[in-house]
This record gives C-alpha cells, structure tokens and sequence, in this order.
C-alpha cells in the first residue's frame, strides 16, 4: 500500500523532492519543492495496521467533503487501510493546492529574506533526512 501511494504521488510531483524519516514510531516519508522538510506538502506515514497521507499545511486546504482528520495546528491527514479507500481524485485536487501552497510560501520566505538559504533545489532526489536506530514502533511495523 505504501508503495502504491508512493509511486501515485511521484507521477504527480516528479521534480519535487521525496524526503524519508526513519523514526521511533514510523518510517514517513514526504514530498518538497525543495530538500528542507519546511517546504514538505504532503507525506506518507507508515503505521502499524494502516498509513496516514497526509498533508503539513493541513489545515490551509479547502477540503470541501471534510475527510481531513486532526485537531493540530498545521497537519492534517486521511487513514488510508486498503488502495480502496483512498479517494485518488480529491485527493489530486488537495495535492494540487498544498503544492501550490508550499512554492507560494517558499517565494514569500525568499523575498523576505533573500540572503538567507532558504533550501536548496534538488529536483526528484530521494532524500534520507533521519534514521533512529532505537526505533520504539511495534514490530508488525
């Protein structure tokens, strides 16, 4: 399932850049307009009976049908059991404004601070961010 989903967000987003974190309670990995998990739109988690897709920016999107789940105050994210409940075309459209959200986000924090680096621009890199070797997640994981 996980690679389903995978590989139907890097038809979509294939200059984007997928950035894998390898930690206590799953193994996530998500994609960015550039290698800095700030500019991440949208991830996949991996969990123990089902995986979250979801979204950092969450909570900016208009998701009109309210499938969105979380009470945080940015991620927001659908369970996803089997690749038949994964409603792929509102899905496109959520993906399609949180990427347009993030490169819109990413100009504004380039014109504010120019000199600063902002993030570097590798395009469709799979990036290993973080690898806990102490991971505490279930082993049916």
């Amino acid at each position: 399932m996980a690679l389903w989903l995978r590989e139907f967000v890097w038809k979509l987003y294939p200059n984007c850049n997928e950035l894998v974190y390898d930690s206590y309670n799953a193994l996530a990995f998500g994609w960015s307009i550039s290698d800095r998990l700030g500019d991440t739109f949208c991830s996949i988690a991996v969990m123990g009976k089902y995986l979250h897709f979801g979204f950092y920016r969450g909570v900016d999107l208009s998701d009109p049908d309210k499938i969105l789940l979380g009470q945080g105050n940015q991620y927001r994210y659908i369970k996803v059991k089997e690749q038949g409940d994964f409603p792929k075309t509102y899905i496109r459209k959520l993906l399609k404004e949180a990427h347009a959200n993030a490169v819109a986000r990413n100009k504004i924090a380039l014109m504010k601070k120019p000199a600063k680096k902002i993030g570097s621009r590798p395009k469709g890199q799979t990036i290993t961010k973080m690898t806990l070797v102490n991971k505490r997640r279930p082993n049916n994981n």
